[in-house]
């Protein structure tokens, strides 16, 4: 038996594996820092062998609270992801599994490698609605891609969305696949009519560093991309400080910053209540994009989410916050779950790629409805 994690968001530590019916594991911290919850691994055995896994340091994560109720996704193909039940209980995470092939996949969300997010740029280059561009390279080396998606700025609403600042949430690019599928749908009516008012740049992997090193929430340097808005420096943040540069060069109309929450079995969104210059018009565009969302989709809620910050008491290092402040535009950060939609249920696969997908076509068809009062 072999259990191995060297590659593209890998991450996982063993501590025994000689007993198939006993396998301990614990999983990796982002790299300086302390935040860790984020794995990701292969096991390979004889098809037959019955497994009992355990990850011992389960209950030390970032969120511990985001394991109860949570069950482990599961791959033999990398393609089609299923959940198994799973314990959790003593501060130690375990599930069980027969094999039906030689080696399976195991992970804390359907993973979104950056082999794939480099066919998701490529792709979307092929249509003549798209500029690609690299805003720079991130401290490993990366690119930082963005898509330019429209006919052109000039006289349209500047329609910004981004994702993965924190690596671990991979539900933030599956999304992102969506939606940027959706804008680039000739056949869309819905589409065609909002790209005659909007001009649209995406951000699908904004951390490539930390998605490519299996980290849960931070950069290579350890530096948690969303909590650095007003203070970021090429020195530590890079990502950061790129987007909030051409950001700043193109304004900003609408943000949306896609995120996943590990607790929450919900898609909610968190706003800006606590920002000092909030206005009504802010309050009001707010709301009514979270009433036509619901109305879009049985996915979506308003009932259960974050605390709002009291008036004046926001975090500015916090992008939704900053965004809203500086533009004063409509700035949301949406939240989907690790584990499953408690309003609509799927036992097999939980909250999926493919419904992340779904959502963000939702997200689009709301922004469609509200884009005149922006």
């Amino acid at each position: 038996m072999i259990i191995s994690q060297n590659f593209d968001s890998g991450n996982i530590e063993v501590i025994d594996a000689d007993d198939p019916a006993d396998i301990r594991l614990n999983i990796r911290r982002d790299n300086k820092s302390d935040f860790f919850q984020w794995f990701h691994f292969r096991l390979t055995a004889t098809t037959g062998t019955n497994c009992y896994l355990t990850i011992a340091n389960a209950g030390e994560a970032a969120y511990a609270e985001g394991w109860e109720n949570y069950r482990v996704c599961a791959s033999y193909d990398r393609e089609t992801w299923f959940r198994i039940d799973t314990h959790y209980g003593g501060g130690a995470l375990s599930w069980n599994i027969t094999l039906d092939q030689d080696s399976i996949y195991f992970a804390y969300f359907a993973p979104y490698s950056m082999e794939r997010h480099a066919d998701l740029i490529a792709d979307a280059a092929q249509s003549p609605l798209t500029r690609s561009h690299v805003l720079g390279h991130s401290l490993d080396g990366q690119d930082i891609d963005l898509l330019e998606i429209g006919h052109g700025a000039e006289g349209r609403k500047k329609i910004w969305m981004a994702a993965r600042q924190h690596p671990g949430e991979t539900m933030a690019e599956w999304w992102m696949e969506g939606a940027v599928a959706r804008l680039l749908d000739p056949d869309d009516p819905v589409v065609r009519k909002l790209l005659d008012k909007a001009h649209f740049y995406i951000v699908p992997n904004i951390n490539p560093d930390g998605s490519r090193r299996g980290h849960l929430r931070t950069n290579a340097a350890g530096v948690n991309l969303n909590r650095v808005w007003t203070s970021t420096t090429m020195e530590t943040s890079p990502e950061v400080f790129l987007v909030r540069e051409k950001m700043l060069e193109t304004g900003v109309d609408f943000h949306l910053d896609v995120h996943g929450d590990e607790a929450l079995p919900y898609n909610f969104i968190a706003g800006f209540e606590g920002i000092p210059s909030i206005s009504d018009n802010q309050m009001a565009l707010l709301t009514r994009y979270q009433n036509e969302l619901k109305t879009i989709t049985p996915d979506f809620q308003t009932k259960h989410g974050y605390d709002v910050d009291a008036p004046g008491t926001a975090n500015l290092e916090i992008c939704t916050n900053y965004m809203a402040e500086k533009f004063g535009c409509l700035a949301m950060t949406l939240e989907m779950p690790f584990k499953d939609n408690d309003d609509l249920p799927d036992l097999d696969v939980g909250w999926a790629p493919e419904r992340c997908m779904h959502l963000a076509h939702s997200c689009i068809d709301a922004l469609a409805r509200i884009i005149d009062d922006l």
